[in-house]
């Protein structure tokens, strides 16, 4: 059994556990910022291809106790780099630290490549070359106070890059993020689905994909591959029963708006590279005016909040407005509104039955769960200051 760590967006974890230990995953556990979890070295195969809420997928290699730069020197050096890849990979070194009181992370960095390089020249007289844009490994450390923690990368190029994405829009939702937004929202299709500010289209690909059971890392490699414990039969029966798995692209009750031509054109762009070409029903409109395209079903939306949409000013005009529309034409409808505006649970006049902390990047925002239902209760915006928190 191999040790594995599987960071994912902040507020994503339980879900995340969730989605592993589906995938077979033993020992799992939920903490800060990602999962651990337990299982035979081709479960990172099967976790990198099929997660939908990761990050990454990290092997874990070491964990030891230190107290000085010597140490974690003297650890790393100890390991076996030789025997997981081969000299002529290039590597990069990430390091991320939680309360360690070492005077310098970039030196720690540079120890823990030196003793790798140090290993593979005393091992087979060569060292490896760095390449800090697209190394063919990464090596990832986690110090705390007192501990050190090494990972060897499985994933390569993060998950969330599916690898549909052709045309971006402004501040786009990065797809394992919308993804796990999904999973909060308790969506299940055919259960309709709706996106009234869809951008270019995440939350409509990754809900269609869903619904179609195609595997998000189909049509992508991974840095496990580039391993010397890779088993390439293993890797291809994967593949192959998730290719067999997957549903023909057939029209759902998925659909999505925006206000602006171009921005839907960004949307068709992706939908088209996705292989999802009339799955998905995209029409120009705005959200003040939309009318539901069922009588139930899921609402969900990454909101403006001032970088893409004006102002404070326009936003404060925007909010009651939308909450209006919501009141008017969504009974029936579950609401998810995702925001990093603190002043929209307020502006909004609608009270929000569960809110759940997001982080979007190092974007701190909340998740906001609205039951529309007829004549749904409405309050005068309270005086002081934002809900958010």
């Amino acid at each position: 059994m191999e040790n594995f760590f599987a960071p994912c967006p902040r507020g994503l974890e339980a879900v995340l556990a969730q989605e592993l230990t589906g995938l077979g995953a033993a020992a799992v556990k939920a903490g800060a910022g990602g999962v651990e979890f337990s299982g035979p070295f081709a479960l990172c195969y099967r976790a990198n291809l099929e997660s939908r809420i990761a990050s990454r997928v990290l092997w874990k290699v070491a964990s030891a106790p230190y107290t000085n730069e010597e140490d974690i020197y003297k650890t790393t050096l100890a390991l076996p780099w030789q025997s997981w890849f081969d000299v002529s990979h290039t590597i990069r070194v990430n390091l991320a630290a939680l309360r360690c009181e070492l005077k310098s992370l970039d030196f720690v960095t540079l120890r823990i490549k030196d003793a790798i390089c140090d290993r593979f020249r005393s091992a087979c007289g060569q060292r490896p070359s760095v390449n800090t844009e697209r190394p063919d490994v990464r090596i990832h450390a986690f110090l705390t106070k007192s501990g050190l923690t090494l990972y060897l990368d499985t994933t390569g190029e993060p998950l969330f890059k599916r690898g549909w994405r052709v045309a971006t829009t402004e501040a786009p939702l990065r797809e394992n993020l919308a993804a796990g937004i999904l999973r909060l929202a308790g969506w299940v299709p055919p259960e309709p689905l709706l996106d009234p500010m869809c951008g270019g289209g995440t939350f409509l690909i990754e809900a269609a994909l869903m619904a179609l059971d195609r595997a998000p890392g189909l049509n992508r490699g991974f840095a496990f591959e580039k391993l010397k414990n890779f088993r390439p039969a293993a890797w291809q029966e994967l593949r192959a029963a998730a290719t067999q798995r997957a549903r023909a692209a057939a029209a759902l009750e998925i659909y999505g708006s925006d206000l602006y031509g171009a921005t839907l054109d960004a949307a068709r762009a992706n939908i088209e590279h996705a292989g999802l070409t009339g799955v998905i029903t995209l029409k120009q409109a705005n959200v003040l005016e939309l009318s539901p395209p069922a009588a139930s079903g899921v609402l969900v939306a990454n909101l403006p909040y001032g970088v893409r949409m004006g102002d404070q000013e326009d936003l404060g005009e925007f909010y009651p407005k939308l909450g209006d529309a919501l009141k008017q034409r969504f009974a029936g409808w579950r609401a998810y509104l995702l925001t990093a505006d603190t002043e929209l649970p307020r502006r909004i006049r609608l009270s929000a039955s569960k809110r759940t902390p997001l982080y979007n990047g190092a974007l701190e925002c909340r998740l906001l769960e609205y039951k529309i239902i007829t004549g749904s209760a409405r309050r005068a915006p309270p005086s002081g200051s934002s809900e958010l928190s």
